[in-house]
């Protein structure tokens, strides 16, 4: 598949980069000749130094051939034009706009992109999907990450096994026995910076990080069972107003009556237009770093820290001092510059959250079509878990899984048919209208799109 990509910065680079490990071929366009060198230094691709806006530079990336063009440059009205007269001039089929501003996102606003005004096919807005992203850690205390399928009634949690963890050391063979009832199902771990399948006669170790497929309904029963009885956080601190902490205090309002929240915002303009906007959230103008600020909010009181500004190094200084108050407060800090997650360990944070890999995932997941619905990447895109329905046309139809010949690097996690929660065994029967959850290294996502008839673009 053609894609061409407008922005050569993280979010641009990191695309790049796991599609062309896809086999897919791909264009980068980026004014800054800087950053199209590096992209020249690392991938086998066809870089441009010029405006993407320009139809001149769009035609030397032979558009008129392009699949889907990308366009996640630093300014939202550049990325909308560039999906315009890509659209315009060269029928590109596919248009994906990473847009920051929240007024283009107001829902009043919604008839703004369709092929009659910006024909933009997928919106993608960082602020928002990191906002959902941190919820979804808030809705399940004690996991790492806790991703959404099938219309949230399957969930993939992250799992770090450490010293409380009681079935460290268990084969998994002999957890399913123990825990018969649980619907929950174990698609690998992270051990030593690496990914492994594991398999009934292999166990959990000290240090995995375990990615379990589980019913919605069953997510703080399997938690227990790893070790992780924390409750879900009713007090609740964020540092920063922008747009990530305003949009996460806006939907625990929304979804979570219990919360009492509270937002430290330094400018008093933006205090107080987020206070406007928000019903129940208390906003105190001030600086985060300052302990009489933090004072003021009841720091003592607090449950969970959000360090949510735009500079990475107050988001550490604020989870340390936090730390200062007491040890037993969860801290979570919004890091754009990967480097700095070396220092988790040291400065006691909780979680650190890497805005990128949100908005990647994000992208991702439009780079298919037909049957799958989303994808959530592992270890910078070495490996996809991705939603499939199972189409009459598949050649799993009526197939056992023990029967369907799939490599050792694609594995079933879980089904859906109907409301029905299935944990994959080897007798399980794939049917019309399945809905499975799979993971798949990268090299065999062009397997699963056959297998499962998925067609890019």
């Amino acid at each position: 598949m053609n894609i061409i990509i407008c922005g050569a910065g993280r979010v641009g680079s990191t695309i790049a980069k796991l599609l062309t490990e896809q086999n897919h071929s791909i264009t980068v366009i980026d004014q800054s000749g800087d950053d199209i060198q590096k992209i020249n230094d690392s991938l086998d691709v066809k870089a441009i130094v010029g405006k993407a806006t320009s139809p001149s530079v769009l035609e030397r990336a032979n558009t008129s051939d392009a699949d889907m063009i990308i366009a996640v440059t630093r300014n939202d009205e550049i990325n909308m034009l560039i999906c315009q007269i890509a659209y315009s001039i060269f029928k590109v089929p596919k248009k994906i706009a990473r847009i920051r501003s929240q007024e283009y996102l107001d829902p009043k606003f919604s008839s703004l992109f369709n092929r009659e005004n910006l024909p933009i096919d997928y919106v993608i807005s960082p602020e928002l999907e990191i906002a959902k992203s941190i919820q979804r850690k808030l809705e399940a205390p004690g996991a790492l990450d806790n991703v959404p399928f099938v219309e949230n009634k399957i969930r993939l949690l992250e799992i770090l096994i450490d010293d409380n963890c009681p079935i460290n050391g268990i084969k998994l063979n002999d957890l399913t026995k123990k825990f018969p009832k649980l619907n929950a199902y174990i698609l690998g771990v992270i051990r030593k910076d690496e990914f492994k399948i594991l398999k009934k006669n292999d166990s959990l170790e000290h240090n995995d990080k375990a990615y379990v497929m589980v019913s919605s309904n069953q997510m703080e029963e399997t938690l227990k069972v790893f070790g992780h009885n924390e409750k879900k956080s009713n007090k609740i601190l964020i540092i920063g107003g922008g747009n990530i902490g305003f949009n996460l205090a806006k939907n625990i309002e929304e979804t979570f009556e219990s919360a009492r929240v509270k937002i430290i915002e330094k400018s008093k303009e933006r205090a107080e237009l987020i206070a406007n906007d928000l019903n129940d959230t208390i906003v105190i103008n001030g600086n985060g770093l300052d302990e009489d600020v933090l004072n003021e909010a009841n720091i003592d009181e607090v449950e969970t820290v959000l360090a949510l500004t735009n500079d990475d190094e107050d988001n550490l200084m604020v989870s340390v001092l936090v730390e200062k108050f007491s040890k037993d407060k969860r801290t979570m800090a919004l890091i754009n510059k990967p480097n700095y997650s070396l220092l988790q360990t040291s400065l006691k944070i909780d979680d650190m959250i890497d805005p990128r890999m949100d908005t990647v995932s994000s992208i991702l997941k439009h780079v298919h079509k037909g049957t799958i619905e989303n994808a959530y990447t592992i270890l910078n895109g070495d490996y996809e878990v991705i939603e499939a329905e199972i189409l009459e046309s598949s050649d799993l139809i009526n197939k056992e899984l023990k029967d369907s010949d799939l490599p050792d690097d694609i594995r079933i996690g879980s089904i859906l048919r109907g409301d029905e929660f299935i944990k994959p065994s080897s007798n399980y029967k794939f049917q019309k209208n399945d809905i499975i959850v799979l993971l798949s290294k990268r090299d065999q996502l062009p397997t699963v799109e056959n297998l499962f008839r998925i067609s890019s673009i």
